[in-house]
């Protein structure tokens, strides 16, 4: 069951960052789509709670869901900055897969999972699809290129915080839609106040020509993260988002359909990212 739901998440999620590599204006976009999947979020959470479940049993979980949603905040901004500058198929790997090395070693620390001899051999696996997808891009690439790459690294910080801060907040007791939609809601506002005046002018602009794209992003990115929250609260941190991560073969694959074409050290980077998230999951 956490296997199909995390594959499920991440076909979801790599749909969402295509559409929006193909969106002109990325940050407005971006903070426009999660403003609508923070509602979609919102109408999900409230439907558990009318039913009868508890939103956060701990103080400790809203903090951390609070810290969580600073976290993607950051992430938002810096995904945007990269796929503004950078190919999909290279940004995707780099940043999920190197999220994948941040949190695998926090997990064990903060949580006390496990390291096996399959996911230390995943780990190494990871780290030379990352050496290859991202040397071999920003080698062959030009300086926007190189920059977003640079960007995407900074991404994969930002994801390994919120994945963490996450896993922490369910652990404490939060409901994963609770937590996804109060931690999503923060990071949607701290957004919209970054963009300052001008900028959200300009969303106003962005919605009102580009709503049908912007309300899919919308949609799959909330869906996206209300499933990761659900297989979170049933299985390890670093399972989850090691397996999750495959989604970079996703990219990889739709990244030739936005009209890209993906160098062939990237296209061999992801596979080997994706082969060692599935080694790291076992």
């Amino acid at each position: 069951m956490i296997v199909a739901l995390v594959l499920l998440s991440a076909l979801l999620h790599a749909a969402w960052n295509a559409l929006l590599r193909v969106e002109p204006d990325k940050d407005r976009g971006l903070v426009a789509a999660i403003s609508v999947a923070s509602l979609f979020a919102c109408v999900v959470a409230g439907a558990r709670w009318a039913a009868g479940e508890p939103m956060f049993a701990t103080t400790e979980a809203l903090l951390y869901t609070l810290l969580g949603g600073a976290f993607e905040a950051v992430y938002f901004f810096t995904l945007a900055r990269a796929l503004e500058l950078g190919r999909l198929g290279a940004v995707y790997t780099v940043s999920r897969g190197g999220a994948i090395l941040a949190v695998w070693p926090l997990s064990m620390l903060w949580f006390s999972e496990t390291a096996t001899l399959t996911s230390t051999l995943g780990s190494v696996t990871v780290l030379a699809g990352l050496a290859l997808s991202s040397v071999g891009s920003t080698a062959g690439g030009n300086r926007a290129h190189r920059a977003g790459i640079v960007w995407a690294a900074a991404c994969a910080a930002s994801i390994a915080g919120y994945h963490l801060s996450y896993k922490a907040a369910l652990i404490a007791g939060g409901n994963p839609s609770a937590t996804f939609a109060v931690s999503l809601s923060l990071s949607a506002l701290i957004s919209i106040v970054r963009i300052g005046g001008a900028g959200r002018r300009t969303l106003v602009d962005v919605v009102r020509v580009r709503w049908s794209r912007v309300g899919m992003m919308g949609v799959l990115c909330g869906g996206s993260f209300l499933i990761l929250m659900e297989a979170l609260a049933r299985g390890g941190s670093g399972y989850v988002l090691t397996l999750r991560n495959t989604s970079v073969l996703f990219a990889a694959a739709l990244a030739w359909t936005i009209g890209e074409r993906p160098r062939h050290s990237e296209m061999v980077g992801a596979a080997l990212v994706a082969a060692g998230a599935t080694l790291m999951s076992f």
